[in-house]
């Protein structure tokens, strides 16, 4: 009787030997289910359904800026150009006409009425006031005693006849103005106007 050798797993032997069994287990349940599956039947072929579309959600709305209302341009108004009325030109006047037209001026009876008021008002207005001042000059030159008599407090003859000199400025300005205001302005803007119109 041949003698039953056993042996140890030695080089090139797999050490797991003792998992054949239970990969043989394994498949007999596998088996067993291919065997008693029941053959399909005849039918309408069934197509697998088709994935419901996932809808994407929704972006949050943008705030967008306001964009300004559009005004359509105004067309600009051409200016208006003033109404030239036409005139003829006039004449130029030689220097000889204006030499007559002065002359014939100064030869008028206006022009000579306008210089006698200005000389009749002038003259002895001028005159009375340089002899004012010239007494009162030789006036305190020559009575240096009555200059210096008081009038009233500090107040003596020499300091009011200084003050009169200025008051007497005044009141001959005044009496000028009115007197050329009310004798002789009128016809001398009269003359005048006589006198552009004939150099046009």
């Amino acid at each position: 009787m041949p003698q039953q050798q056993t042996s140890s797993p030695g080089q090139g032997q797999r050490f797991d030997w003792w998992a054949a069994p239970a990969a043989d287990t394994a498949s007999e349940p596998a088996a067993a289910l291919r065997r008693t599956a029941v053959p399909a039947q005849p039918g309408p072929a069934r197509t697998a359904a088709a994935p419901e579309p996932v809808a994407a959600p929704l972006a949050p709305p943008v705030a967008r800026p306001l964009a300004p209302p559009v005004v359509p341009p105004v067309p600009p108004v051409p200016p208006v150009a003033p109404a030239v009325v036409a005139q003829e030109p006039a004449a130029p006047v030689s220097t000889t006409d204006r030499t007559e037209v002065y002359r014939s001026v100064q030869a008028s009876a206006a022009f000579r009425d306008i210089r006698r008021s200005y000389r009749r008002f002038v003259f002895p207005t001028c005159g009375a006031f340089l002899g004012w001042y010239l007494v009162y000059v030789a006036a305190e030159a020559v009575v240096p005693g009555v200059m210096r008599s008081p009038v009233a407090g500090p107040l003596n003859v020499a300091w009011l006849l200084g003050l009169l000199q200025f008051a007497s400025t005044f009141l001959l300005t005044w009496l000028y103005a009115r007197n050329a205001r009310t004798k002789r302005d009128r016809a001398a803007l009269g003359l005048r106007w006589d006198t552009q119109d004939q150099l046009r």
